[in-house]
């Protein structure tokens, strides 16, 4: 079974008055680039978090975002009162050292000035509960996401077979046009020679030199090796998670096969099917991309 890159997750508990909500986005990376977003009281969590969501996530760009939200009036914000008697009489002793007029409406004044509203969203440190109410969150969220990954990685997976299953056909189809394909090229040389005039050959010289060139020609390795790789392909998807480098690797084995057996096609049809082996691995490689 593989899995995707690809992911989103979502959770959301209760903690008293207040509503902890988690969201996990991943897409795909070649390594682990974690993006926490944390409300302010949580901050001292943020190196616990990244490496739970490492050991949990593996590969991936990860987005985090955590946010706190109110559930009922008491989460509203508080006038902080001896403040604001602080500044009214800072103002009024400014006023009468410089003689100017008191300000006409004191709520605007006020209420403008720093530290005035408190919000007890923005505490400097969120209690343990709420921590473990956090991390339980987190929890879930990751399983949704890790199960949202699997659903994507077995969409993947019958899309990788079908592919492998394509190129392994075309490749069948490669070996009735070997043997005509010597034929047309002997016969090819045989007629480009008798169209040289006064020339004697030496039929035995002529074919060694043939079987020579024939044998370099010949593809019979090539489609081994390839039909290897695509074997290894499967068994790699059956072997568990965090295949994707791997995969990786055993597509542009695929490749160098694919492109040599078109080098030595040599031939209108084969390399008909060699173009058509290529857009399939290319499908492949593409996708290979979002697998963990």
């Amino acid at each position: 079974m593989i899995l995707s890159m690809t992911g989103y997750g979502k959770a959301s508990l209760p903690h008293d008055n207040k509503k902890i909500t988690v969201e996990l986005k991943t897409l795909n990376s070649k390594q682990l680039d974690l993006s926490v977003k944390l409300p302010p009281a949580f901050r001292a969590m943020e190196l616990d978090i990244r490496a739970m969501l490492a050991k949990s996530l593996h590969r991936g760009k990860v987005d985090l975002w955590v946010q706190v939200e109110n559930v009922a009036d008491s989460g509203a914000a508080t006038i902080n009162l001896p403040a604001l008697r602080g500044y009214k009489a800072q103002i009024e002793e400014m006023s009468r050292s410089l003689d100017i007029d008191e300000p006409a409406d004191w709520y605007a004044t006020l209420l403008r000035l720093p530290d005035v509203l408190t919000n007890p969203l923005n505490e400097d440190e969120a209690s343990e509960d709420e921590c473990a109410t956090l991390d339980q969150a987190l929890c879930q969220a990751v399983d949704a996401l890790n199960d949202f990954r699997i659903q994507e990685g077995n969409r993947l997976e019958i899309f990788f077979r079908e592919r492998i299953d394509a190129i392994g056909a075309l490749l069948d189809e490669v070996e009735p046009y070997e043997q005509s394909r010597v034929e047309k090229i002997k016969e090819r040389i045989e007629d480009s020679l008798a169209k040289l005039p006064e020339v004697e050959v030496d039929r035995n010289r002529f074919e060694q030199e043939l079987i020579f060139y024939i044998e370099k020609l010949d593809v019979t390795e090539e489609k081994v090796r390839l039909r290897n790789h695509l074997n290894y392909f499967i068994e790699t998807l059956n072997d568990g998670e965090c295949q994707g480098k791997k995969l990786g690797f055993i597509t542009q084995e695929m490749g160098r096969e694919i492109n040599t057996l078109g080098s030595k096609a040599n031939q209108a049809e084969m390399q008909k099917l060699v173009v058509e082996m290529k857009d399939n691995l290319e499908q492949i490689k593409e996708q290979v991309l979002n697998v963990l």
